[in-house]
């Protein structure tokens, strides 16, 4: 698709303009000058229709159910001079056109549209005569056509296999966007945002946000007082988004605050990332705004969260489990989990400190007891794969108070070895037959009469490797299938195979199969 506007015979004096490519590349970003006054998401796929007869028009307007499948009209034309005005100036997602009109025909709409570089989709509607000129139509690419008069029992499936193809090409899109985003390439990050090729210096910083529900819309969150900003927004999961904001002013990102959270929104928690001047930290950026986002893994509370990290804070914590370990101190155990929970609390500690908790307890315990924790799921992680293996910090405390009980007690078991291997055969048919929900192993252990840590043990010692693993080699298998032999969007597949975080589930399938979702389907 040519971005070169120069090259376009009935605007031979317009610049070139790197926009109209993002605009192919994604649909979701606002670039607002002036200032963001409102930021919100845009639900309707915008619709223009060109006819020279007015029945026509009303025809197509009443033939189909517009709002029922996302679709709002936002023009209707009977000069295709008009027309084209308006469709330079608006740039709507589909048009709907008489291929025989007076002064331009809809393919010479179609034509100048793609000369221009807009990423617009036609539908010809034509009379039975003008067949062949709609065989025409499609081929220079028109998405579709609709013949005359219009068949009304034929609009319902054909609006709904249009509204199908919108939200398909809108999810790849997305993902192609997510990808780049995520990438460790300057050159592919920067193709997707809208930045001018002339900028000298523009800072980037990074939200997280996540919703009460599905319905993502935010409205009036940001005020930067008449600076220009970019802003790139980004689906993540059903109910995240990341959102990217780019300025030449670092004051206007500095500047901004908690006001930005808004009641009534439906907005649950926002992470906000510092601020960085370097493209290459765009990955670094969208970890700090999902660390500080992942504040709720430790409180239900909303609200906003600046990255902030308190590591240093950590170190009594870590110190209390060297005590206890060298000191023998088992007896401590019950008022250290205890007292644990209230220090990150009171701390206001966040996701990047419990990260630091963890790792730091793994590698003291491991040390310490290797060979009577060697078959347990001590392993180092990050912070997206604690929120998977863990519900809430509690859990995770709670995992550790039953690890520090198994060394003191040793593993005694309540029930007879063959009863418990039956509890664990039964665990593994249940998770191989429900691995797309969401599972985490103190709920199954308490459900099949296990104890947690025990149960990391049966793990080792029956299937050599860890709940974790076994699950997410389920998760994946199950992804690589749906990849290979549906047209599925990617958010969809990650959905089916168990993961609500699109962001996520791009990590830990590139992990597993070494590249992502997007990538392993081309190939």
């Amino acid at each position: 698709m040519s971005k070169h506007r120069a090259s376009n015979p009935w605007h031979k004096d317009k610049p070139v303009c790197g926009l109209s490519f993002f605009r192919c590349c994604s649909r979701i970003i606002l670039l607002l000058f002036g200032g963001i006054h409102m930021f919100r998401r845009i639900p309707m796929y915008k619709v223009m229709i060109v006819d020279d007869e007015p029945w026509a028009i009303k025809g197509i307007r009443n033939a189909f159910d517009w709002d029922k499948y996302g679709f709002e009209i936002i023009g209707q034309f009977k000069s295709a001079y008009t027309a084209w005005d308006a469709i330079k100036a608006n740039e709507p997602d589909l048009v709907f056109t008489d291929i025989r009109m007076p002064e331009i025909s809809g393919l010479d709409l179609m034509k100048r549209a793609k000369v221009e570089g807009l990423d617009i989709e036609f539908v010809i509607v034509s009379g039975y005569a003008e067949f062949e000129y709609a065989q025409e139509a499609l081929r220079y690419g028109a998405l579709d056509y609709f013949l005359k008069p219009l068949d009304i029992d034929k609009a319902d499936p054909f609006i709904a296999k249009l509204a199908m193809h919108f939200s398909r090409r809108s999810t790849a899109r997305n993902q192609l966007l997510l990808d780049a985003l995520t990438s460790a390439n300057e050159d592919e990050i920067k193709s997707f945002l809208p930045l001018p090729d002339d900028a000298a210096v523009y800072y980037y910083q990074v939200l997280t946000i996540y919703f009460e529900g599905e319905n993502k819309n935010i409205k009036n969150l940001l005020s930067l007082e008449g600076k220009p900003v970019h802003v790139v927004e980004v689906e993540a999961g059903a109910r995240k988004m990341l959102v990217v904001l780019m300025t030449e002013h670092k004051a206007c990102l500095e500047g901004l605050s908690d006001k930005w959270f808004l009641n009534k929104t439906g907005i649950h928690v926002m992470g906000v990332s510092s601020i960085s001047n370097q493209l290459k930290h765009m990955s670094k950026l969208i970890k700090e705004a999902d660390l500080s986002a992942s504040q709720v893994f430790l409180e239900e509370a909303g609200g906003v969260v600046h990255y902030e990290p308190k590591l240093h804070l950590v170190k009594p914590c870590i110190d209390e489990i060297h005590h206890i370990l060298q000191g023998n101190q088992f007896d401590d155990v019950d008022a250290y989990i205890k007292g644990l929970q209230a220090y990150f609390r009171d701390h206001h500690l966040g996701m990047s400190e419990v990260v630091y908790l963890w790792n730091q307890a793994v590698g003291i315990l491991i040390k310490a007891y290797s060979e009577e924790l060697k078959d347990m799921e001590l392993e180092f992680l990050n912070y997206s794969e604690i929120k998977e293996r863990f519900e809430h910090f509690q859990s995770l405390c709670s995992f550790l108070h039953e690890v520090l009980d198994s060394i003191r007690i040793g593993n005694s078991r309540s029930v007879q070895e063959g009863d418990i291997q039956s509890c664990f055969n039964r665990m593994i048919h249940y998770i191989n037959h429900h691995f797309e929900q969401k599972l985490y192993l103190k709920d199954l252990s308490a459900q099949f009469f296990i104890n947690q840590v025990y149960c990391c043990q049966l793990f080792r010692k029956n299937l050599g490797k860890t709940f974790s693993e076994y699950v997410s080699e389920l998760r994946i298998k199950k992804a690589r299938q749906l990849l290979k032999r549906t047209d599925l969007s990617i958010e969809e597949v990650a959905i089916q195979a168990g993961y609500v975080d699109y962001y996520y589930f791009n990590k830990v399938f590139k992990k597993h199969c070494g590249m992502t979702p997007t990538r392993f389907r081309k190939s």
